[in-house]
Order: structure tokens, then sequence, then C-alpha cells
């Protein structure tokens, strides 16, 4: 039985514990990530998206065994083993590609899983549910037959195929957060979730997957949980009880939540005493890292240095020099637009990380911070609610503790005691 499926059987019989699945591919969160697990030796999952990492490089440049390489190399650096680590794929499909025609879709798919185990992922979301090549949304059937397929591929293609584990189903909130402010949030159905579990289970004995059965730990529905530019969605038990109670009648499985990011912890403690064992979170982790450096420019700022950074000027010029991952996202007055592409909850923001223009700098504005001895009072100033005394003030530890007020938090809510 592997870490996570021992974690699952304690989940269900009742202990209130998950895991927190941490979805970027930035370097500085993924730093502070690997720091917190050495801190910790606590099991830490890590996961790339299919829009992040595929064949092609994806948005971070990075096939699935360049990601693993980089990695690997940055959990050697923090001390942190790589059994410690529990690496996944995320939303696995034909997703990057469907504007193509199914048949071209679907083979690009096939590569993709294939290049994910084969460099070393172990945790594979299959999501086949999109449209592709401007066919009508896929059935139930036709959802459950590609992610078997898909499913094929991993088990053949894997050094060792009884170490995957899968995660099936498709409910997820929009990726990146609502672009408009619902009123309430619909929960997956019991029905829909049965439809789930029936249909995959049928495509999967049909090709002869009974084996990789066994291992699906895990089925995506919506609990209820998400959030807009500006609100946030809170988990609701309530709701979600007759999905909980659903779920305890299948045998080893439990839900896995996505978009929890800026749920209040005792919403977040909630979903894991429902059986929401795996909680997703991606954005909340660069949103800590833009209010950390937004506050280290600020002492920046009020410091004398001869040659500035600049950052969050020319964070914010990139920002409108090339729209694209904003525009079509943010509405209103230039006055609110401007203000949503920065501190929006959706942090589209941290699709700019990776532009030269910004990581130099980055680099620059934490080169000169380090030059200096920060006073602790600007410090206080800028990283409110540090304690007195105890005020740290070199940028890497600054910066580091901001953002694992995220990872710690999502920790605590999962049962985990440092």
């Amino acid at each position: 039985m592997s870490v996570v499926q021992d974690l699952i059987k304690r989940n269900r019989n009742g202990e209130a514990i998950g895991l927190p699945c941490f979805c970027t591919a930035n370097e500085q969160v993924l730093r502070a990530i690997l720091s917190f697990a050495k801190k910790t030796g606590f099991p830490t999952v890590i996961e790339a998206t299919c829009n992040q990492v595929n064949q092609g490089g994806g948005y971070t440049g990075m096939t699935a065994a360049d990601f693993m390489a980089w990695l690997c190399g940055m959990a050697e650096e923090a001390g942190v083993p790589m059994n410690q680590l529990i690496l996944g794929g995320d939303h696995l499909g034909p997703n990057v590609w469907k504007q193509e025609s199914l048949d071209v879709a679907m083979e690009k798919a096939r590569e993709l899983i294939k290049t994910y185990v084969q460099a070393g992922f172990k945790k594979i979301h299959l999501d086949a549910s999109m449209a592709c090549g401007g066919e009508p949304n896929p059935t139930f059937e036709q959802i459950a037959e590609r992610a078997a397929d898909l499913c094929g591929i991993a088990e053949k293609y894997a050094p060792d195929p009884s170490a995957l584990i899968y995660i099936i189903g498709t409910e997820v909130p929009i990726p990146g957060g609502e672009t408009e402010e619902p009123d309430a949030l619909d929960v997956t159905s019991v029905d829909r979730f049965h439809d789930t579990i029936k249909t995959h289970h049928a495509a999967f004995k049909a090709r002869g997957l009974d084996d990789a059965w066994t291992r699906i730990v895990s089925v995506v529905t919506q609990p209820g949980v998400d959030f807009g530019h500006t609100s946030i969605y809170p988990f609701v038990p309530k709701k979600a009880a007759p999905l909980s109670a659903a779920i305890l009648k299948m045998d080893g499985l439990t839900f896995e939540a996505h978009s929890t990011d800026y749920q209040p912890t005792h919403a977040l403690s909630a979903l894991v005493q429902n059986q929401f064992f795996f909680l997703k979170v991606g954005p909340e982790l660069t949103f800590r890292l833009r209010e950390a450096v937004w506050a280290l420019a600020e002492i920046e700022a009020q410091m004398d240095f001869d040659d500035p950074s600049n950052f969050r000027e020319i964070m914010t010029g990139r920002m409108t020099e090339a729209p694209g991952n904003w525009k079509n996202y943010y509405s209103g007055s230039q006055t609110e637009v401007a203000r949503l592409r920065i501190y929006s909850y959706s942090d589209r923001i941290r699709y700019y990380w990776a532009d030269d223009a910004v990581s130099a700098a980055l680099s620059k504005l934490l080169t000169n911070l380090s030059a200096q001895s920060l006073p602790e009072t600007l410090v206080s100033q800028s990283f409110m609610g540090l304690e007195f005394g105890e005020i740290p003030t070199d940028t890497a530890t600054l910066m580091e503790n901001h953002i694992n007020r995220c990872v710690s938090r999502y920790f605590e809510a999962a049962g985990y005691v440092q």
C-alpha cells in the first residue's frame, strides 16, 4: 500500500487527515515549499498542469522530463529526499489541443501521458472531458472511454505501473477562478458522481485495466468552493453532505477538491473531514509571492539605492505591453482593471513572473536588498503582523515565510502538526 493509499484509509476510517496538492511551476514558490518540506518531513504533493508542462514545452517551456529534473535539482539543494515528494500531473488529456480534431488531440494526449509517466510522475489525473475539434460535449461514456484509453498508455509506459495512482472525474470550478461573480455554486450531485464511477469502471474493464482500477484513489467533484476576482465561495458542509456520504459506500475512494485557494482554514479542515482528501491549491501560492515581492519593493523604495530595480513599474509595464493573459478576464473602468491586474484573487499576474524583464528586475530587487541591513521597523511596516523581536531582515527568509503562510495552513487544515 502506498503512502497516499494508507492516508486515504485513515481518512475513510474517520481521521481528519488529507493531503494538500501544490500546483505551481514558480521557482520561488517551489523553493519555499521544499524548505517547508525539509523542516517538517511531511509528505508533499507537487503538481504540474497540462498547460504548464507538456511535450511542446507548455507556458513554462518545460517538458515533463525537464520539470522533473529541475525539481529534483531544487530538492537536492534543499535536502529533501525525492521519496518525500509525490509528483502529480493535473488535467492530463487533450485539453491543450482541443481546437484540433479529436483524433489528433487524443494522439497528442497519449504522448502527454507517456512523457509524464516516463519522467516519474506518479499521481495522474485523467481528464478527457473537453470537446475537441468542434464536436458536441462528450457524454459520460465517451469521457470514460477516452480516460481508459489514456490509462492504458500510462500502464504501458510507466517504469513501474504498480506505483501509479489515478484520479478520475472532471467536475471542477473554472480554472483560475470565476470570471463572473455567481450568487451560489452548485455541488456535484450524487447521481453524477455515480455515473462517473459506473462509466469509468465499465470502460476500464473493457480494456482489461482491472489492476489499474484498484489504483484509482480519488474522484474530482465540485464541493461548492471557488473564488472570483474579489470574492471567495467558502465550503458549506451541509450542501455536500449527500456527496460525502456517497463516497464512503465506494471502497478505497475519496474526493479531490480543486480551486480551494483562499478558503478559510476551518473550511479546508471541514473539506478534509467530509472526505475531500486532496486539497488543490495554485493561485493562492503566487498571490502570496506577489504580496511578498510588492512589500519588498516598497522597502526598496524607502531606502537609498543608486540603481533601484523599479520592479513594480517593470511588472505593470510588461503586463500592459503583453495583455494576453489578463485582457479577456477583467472588465470595468480603467482604474478597476488596473487594480484587478495586480490584486485579483485569480492572480493572472502569475503568468508574468518568468518574463525576462520581470525576472531580471526581481533579481535586481533581491540583490539590492541583500546588500544592506534592512531596518526592522521598515520590515514590520511592509510585512505586518510579525512578532517584535523575531522580525527577519533578510529577503529570502521574508519571501519564503510569507509564501509558507499558505503552505503551513494547508497542512494544518489537513491534520498535520509541526
